[in-house]
């Protein structure tokens, strides 16, 4: 039996999305009941994630009480908002009972503040305390990741004791791979793995064979950071300690994948001036005033990139053809600066950049866009020497090129550096900035030399 692959997984989607919009045409209600109660809550939040925004409230109606809660926690957070604000508080309480603490806060960070302390109100004494331990910390931090669900032990207990109190749990948390080893005080001593733990001879103490030399993650740590460590060190789960040493909770390896991914899609769709939450099947309303305000801000952009133009019209009407080359050099500086633009933001999301290697950064490359550019110049003012006939004009359309893939390199380098300092995220506003500059100076720099050496 082997793993299912991404393109099989999406393959069931479809086909899940296809037998159910043909029951629901013919009104049989019930098999559609019955269908989405053999899929598991992961299966199911992905065929309402799939499923075009009209739809959606129709297939969520038919889910099973039982699994709302695990579905709800699944789904992206602008659709879990959206069915979240159709609910009472006794159902919010009845669907996030028997759920993990930390998918419980991701669910009420979705809720207004009076809505979330109503719900608190009437959970369980020890839910609430549970709960209100993660609401206390920002979601982007290893305290907002963490996972109250824990089993402590003492240091000066035997292994024996320590089995026989494990028997009298009917199962473990998911994902546990060590014990968390803390003082009366619930002070964070060290880690009890369970290879050990099953290894070891009974009668030894927990204090002679626990792990002394893996240091807590703090709470108030960036999830970025979290991140790091679990990819560093390969991590299962990892103890949360808060400013005064004593344990929150765990983090795992579930929870740290999630944050990769959603870095990842960050980075993606910041690209195009989109949030990382974007839904695929938003109705049009949502989407238009969204991407609006990315389309409104390159159009301001481009404003630029004409006046740069405008100041050369001149020189355009002598010589019409350099209307037809232009777009050329401000393309392929474009083009250019983004391959380093890329480069150097993924390097400063896995901290691969900092002030000691930047320098050697920006040196190799400007030397990769000096030699692309001196090759593509060559190429390009061959072609436009033969095609216009006119040797002068290849020559100051190479020379353009080289020039913008120079300075495209420079600034798709320094950018990131730049906007990091002034605390604006590179992947948002990285590109559009980038596409200015090299479109401007693109431009400039064709036209001003065609002005100086054919007018």
């Amino acid at each position: 039996m082997h793993p299912i692959t991404t393109e099989e997984r999406q393959s069931a989607t479809q086909e899940h999305l296809g037998r159910i919009r043909t029951l629901m045409e013919n009104g049989t209600f019930q098999q559609v009941r019955r269908m989405l109660k053999a899929l598991t809550p992961v299966e199911i939040a992905r065929l309402i994630s799939s499923s075009p925004a009209p739809s959606r409230p129709l297939i969520w109606g038919f889910v099973d009480k039982d699994d709302a809660g695990e579905v709800l926690e699944e789904l992206p957070a602008d659709i879990q908002a959206e069915f979240l604000s159709q609910m009472n508080t006794q159902d919010l309480v009845a669907m996030t009972e028997g759920l993990e603490p930390d998918d419980v806060v991701d669910i009420l960070q979705n809720l207004p503040d009076q809505v979330t302390q109503e719900v608190l109100a009437a959970m369980s004494a020890q839910d609430r305390e549970r709960v209100s331990l993660i609401l206390a910390y920002d979601e982007d931090t290893a305290g907002g990741l963490t996972n109250t669900d824990t089993i402590t032990v003492r240091p000066r207990f035997t292994l024996d004791v320590v089995l026989r109190y494990l028997r009298r749990h009917d199962d473990l948390p998911p994902s546990t791979d060590a014990l968390i080893v803390v003082n009366k005080k619930d002070e964070y001593l060290g880690l009890l793995p369970l290879s050990v733990l099953l290894t070891n001879d009974p009668a030894i103490t927990v204090r002679e064979v626990m792990e002394t030399d893996r240091d807590p993650i703090p709470a108030a740590l960036p999830e970025k950071e979290v991140a790091a460590l679990f990819e560093q060190h390969d991590w299962v789960s990892a103890p949360v300690v808060d400013e005064q040493g004593k344990l929150v909770g765990r983090i795992t390896i579930d929870d740290v994948v999630d944050v990769i991914r959603q870095n990842a899609d960050h980075s993606l769709m910041g690209m195009a001036g989109l949030g990382e939450e974007e839904d695929t099947f938003a109705k049009a309303r949502h989407t238009i005033g969204r991407r609006f305000i990315w389309l409104a801000v390159n159009l301001a952009t481009a404003l630029i990139s004409s006046s740069v133009i405008n100041l050369f019209k001149d020189t355009i009407e002598k010589v019409v053809v350099l209307a037809v080359l232009g777009p050329i050099v401000a393309s392929m500086g474009g083009v250019a600066g983004s391959q380093t633009l890329t480069v150097v933001i993924r390097g400063m999301a896995l901290g691969q950049i900092g002030q000691h290697n930047l320098n050697w950064l920006l040196s190799r490359e400007i030397r990769v866009g000096l030699a692309n550019g001196v090759l593509l110049a060559l190429l390009l003012g061959l072609g436009a020497t033969w095609w216009f006939k006119d040797i002068k004009l290849g020559a100051i359309l190479g020379l353009a090129l080289i020039f913008n893939l120079c300075t495209a390199a420079t600034f798709g380098a320094l950018l990131p550096v730049f906007l990091k300092s002034l605390k604006i995220d590179p992947a948002l506003a990285g590109a559009v900035t980038l596409t200015t500059f090299t479109d401007s100076i693109g431009y400039f720099a064709f036209l001003c030399l065609a002005s100086i050496f054919l007018t």
